[in-house]
């Protein structure tokens, strides 16, 4: 596959993925074109050597994994896992406010967005709701995406707020409200549920069968190359679907005779990972356990597969920014389009363990594929990913990579072209070879 097919690959799964459950059903379709069989965890696995699986978990998280033909006692596990989220606004129980004159809607931030980069953006939403139904404890599931931009939420002119070149802190209850329509005259002074009955609409249910609703804001902007040679992405949502594709690429086109390959696309990574479908639960490790016991082993063998197992934790990283090179560490130095980024992290804020990193440089240097190495300033930080804390409950040798980004956490971000065929590259031999 050449490098602008990974490019737009990539590009085709962020118009896609809106929110972590239009990712993780754009994963799991790929996945079952690819001739993955679907699991549950309430029903009897049944696997056979050479089989291709994949399991998904609370509609925003997924598990796939692939079994090796000559699949034997004592062999390995290789594991890569991304996330399915990324920061952004979403939307509040009772969002609706009807204030002078506008429609607008209650908001909160989910993660660590940049603040400014949402404001005067066409912004749609999408995720999950729930409906009422005949048996309480099931209720209907539906996914939704309003497609269209129909909220914004607009700066305040120059004219009036003299200072906003010096820099403005945004109040994350007042100046984030976004604007979505006009109040009628007879709403004046009521109370109304416009954004209840608009989300009853677009479902084509009744307003009163909407029982709750997991929905987030997304900036509707298409992605773009650039540059003279369009040796750049500009885009929404690269952290993190450019590591989900090259996650989902890498186990449908690498494999192996022995072992066991398996990915793992874990939600809420932007607030923490410490939740029921985050890397900070018990999710990987039973699903490991489970293929094992499919196999007819038990505990101990589960827990002997700590010895030689590996984890990929494949995430964005920060790259030398040209008008800000005094924030990079002096040595460790970054750039667009030059390879993927091997984070190493004292504090284990990324996880740094020299076995794995060796492992996977020796990879690259096998496989011809540019990387670099990234380590923060002794005098900052730059943020953690999920290796840690998924290592944390498997507890294996575990290494971070990921393409280097620009404006990470704007609600557009830019990213070097070439790299992205780079980290599908590295990801499909590290489950290949």
């Amino acid at each position: 596959m050449k490098r602008m097919d990974h490019a737009e690959k990539l590009l085709s799964l962020v118009e896609e993925g809106t929110s972590p459950f239009h990712v993780a059903a754009n994963v799991e379709r790929q996945l079952a074109e690819a001739g993955f069989q679907k699991l549950s965890m309430n029903r009897d696995w049944n696997l056979e050597n050479g089989g291709k699986y994949y399991l998904v978990h609370n509609g925003s998280t997924l598990t796939a994994f692939t079994i090796g033909r000559y699949f034997a006692y004592g062999d390995d596990f290789r594991i890569a896992a991304a996330h399915t989220d990324f920061p952004g606004l979403r939307i509040k129980p009772s969002p609706e406010m009807n204030k002078d004159g506008y429609r607008q809607i209650n908001v909160e931030v989910y993660g660590g967005a940049i603040l400014n980069t949402w404001l005067d953006r066409p912004l749609s939403a999408a995720g999950r709701v729930t409906l009422r139904s005949e048996d309480i404890f099931h209720p209907e599931i539906r996914y939704v995406d309003f497609r269209k931009p129909f909220l914004t939420i607009p700066n305040l002119a120059i004219h009036i707020n003299k200072d906003v070149n010096k820099g403005v802190e945004l109040n994350r209850q007042k100046d984030l409200l976004p604007v979505l329509g006009l109040e009628e005259t007879e709403e004046e002074g009521k109370e109304s549920e416009f954004f209840l009955e608009y989300l009853a609409r677009q479902l084509r249910v009744e307003k009163e069968d909407i029982l709750d609703y997991e929905l987030g804001l997304y900036n509707t902007d298409t992605g773009d190359f650039l540059g003279m040679s369009e040796e750049f992405i500009s885009s929404p949502r690269l952290d993190n679907l450019t590591s989900v594709q090259a996650v989902v690429t890498a186990l449908i086109e690498g494999g192996r005779d022995r072992g066991v390959n398996l990915a793992a696309f874990f939600d809420h990574e932007e607030i923490g990972s410490r939740t029921k479908q985050g890397a900070g639960s018990v999710f990987l490790s039973a699903v490991a356990e489970r293929i094992l016991l499919s196999f007819g082993r038990g505990r101990e063998k589960f827990l002997e597969t700590f010895a030689d197992a590996m984890l990929l934790s494949v995430d964005v990283g920060h790259a030398l920014h040209p008008n800000y090179a005094d924030k990079n560490d002096p040595t460790n130095k970054n750039v667009l389009g030059r390879g993927i980024c091997i984070k190493e992290a004292s504090s284990q804020s990324y996880a740094t363990d020299s076995e794995a990193v060796a492992v996977m440089q020796q990879i690259c240097d096998a496989e011809k594929i540019p990387y670099q190495k990234f380590a923060n300033r002794s005098d900052g930080t730059s943020g953690s990913t999920l290796g840690s804390i998924a290592s944390s409950f498997y507890p294996v040798k575990t290494v971070d990579v990921g393409v280097p980004l620009l404006a990470m956490h704007s609600s557009r971000e830019l990213m070097g072209t070439a790299d992205q065929e780079s980290l599908v590259r590295a990801v499909t031999a590290f489950y290949s070879l």
